[in-house]
């Protein structure tokens, strides 16, 4: 969480005022309100608010209809709910290598494609956009479906086109540790009605039991969800928030700058597929050994993100150990649908994402960063290459 004050205490206390937190109402309409804004900032013609990035991962991957006998990509670097959003479909996730941007490589998505694949999911991690012409183009050739999970993307971009609205889903997380929060909570975009009218229906299944107006003009029958929907307490938080995003991300870019105009080159970064669209809320450094960037993490108080727990494929215990749920005949992996699908994993199955997260360190940057901090963090990282 960056930036939080007396606009959402003001918001919150309008909508605790009127006594409708629910979605439904006749006062705030903060939800309603929350999805136009969404709409209006990124561009796009549907949108909808959820309780969680997974459960906008979720919501998007029914909507897409990924399910048993189906396989989706995802890189072997972000958190394990991508995975397992995978899983909770009943498809089975295939991990598949990041390049040395740490996001998920072209290269091998177009070697890891088979018949069984029906969609990709780029990760745009701690706001460093995915190359997604190349992805868009690999997923054109194959036919196959795109889900961007841009949880840790919110307000990046790629070619100057906000990440997210590139696939044929998007899906955004709010949590407290992402670029604008309520604490938890979380959002799905579209251009392509049909999906969006699932994506509803899955994650509001109390829409088709009895708030049957906010059904009235969908076309997609009705079908048996779960809850997802997000409340006016939180959607009033975030009408506010998203006011602040453009703010937020234009002082993390310009405090990046300036530690890097004092670094002037002495250290080498690793490469970004568009450092202009990069949120700018870290400033990632590539060593050209292992031991070179532990030594510079412990000098630095930096994060090298191969030990980032639960980030990496060889955390995602359940995953790994193949438990995909808690009863047997719910679970993916024991599905007769994915007996022949590729879920043989193993710590060893993504070689080059390990070395490149091994050499590679994390300084995280703060928008509110004085000209002194500036100058203080750029000379405790030079210090450390001496």
């Amino acid at each position: 969480m960056y930036r939080i004050g007396q606009e959402e205490i003001n918001a919150v206390k309008e909508v605790i005022k009127t006594k409708d937190f629910f979605k439904v109402n006749n006062s705030c309409k903060a939800v309603w309100g929350f999805e136009e804004d969404m709409k209006n900032y990124f561009g796009v013609s549907y949108a909808s608010f959820t309780t969680s990035g997974t459960g906008a991962l979720v919501s998007a991957l029914v909507a897409l209809g990924i399910g048993p006998g189906d396989e989706v990509l995802v890189p072997a670097y972000t958190y394990i709910a991508t995975a397992m959003a995978v899983l909770n479909v009943g498809a089975i996730p295939v991990v598949t290598e990041v390049d040395a941007t740490l996001s998920i490589d072209p290269e091998d998505i177009e070697r890891k494609i088979t018949p069984a694949t029906r969609c990709i999911i780029p990760v745009h991690m701690n706001g460093r956009p995915c190359n997604m012409e190349k992805i868009m183009a690999v997923a054109k050739k194959h036919n196959v479906l795109v889900l961007e999970d841009a949880c840790q993307g919110v307000g990046s971009s790629f070619g100057g086109k906000y990440c997210g609205t590139f696939g044929n889903m998007g899906a955004f997380s709010f949590n407290f540790f992402k670029i604008i929060t309520c604490g938890e909570g979380g959002g799905v975009i579209t251009n392509n009605q049909k999906l969006y009218e699932r994506s509803c229906i899955y994650h509001d299944a109390s829409a088709i039991a009895f708030f049957g107006e906010q059904m009235k003009d969908f076309s997609e029958q009705g079908f048996c969800g779960t809850e997802y929907r997000g409340n006016e307490l939180l959607a009033a938080v975030m009408r506010c928030q998203i006011k602040k995003l453009d703010g937020i991300v234009a002082d993390l870019r310009r405090t990046k700058q300036a530690v890097l105009d004092k670094l002037d080159g002495r250290i080498a970064l690793a490469p970004d597929n568009d450092s202009n669209g990069d949120t700018g809320n870290i400033i990632a450094f590539r060593f050209d050994t292992k031991q070179e960037a532990k030594a510079f993490s412990q000098k630095t108080g930096g994060m090298i993100p191969a030990e980032c727990d639960r980030h990496v494929y060889t955390s995602w215990t359940p995953v790994m150990e193949k438990r995909g749920a808690l009863h047997p005949l719910m679970d993916p992996f024991r599905m007769s649908a994915n007996e022949k699908l590729r879920h043989n994993y193993t710590k060893d199955m993504c070689p080059a994402s390990l070395e490149h997260l091994a050499k590679t360190v994390y300084c995280f940057v703060n928008p509110d960063w004085t000209e002194a901090d500036i100058a203080a963090v750029a000379d405790k990282l030079l210090s450390a290459c001496n």
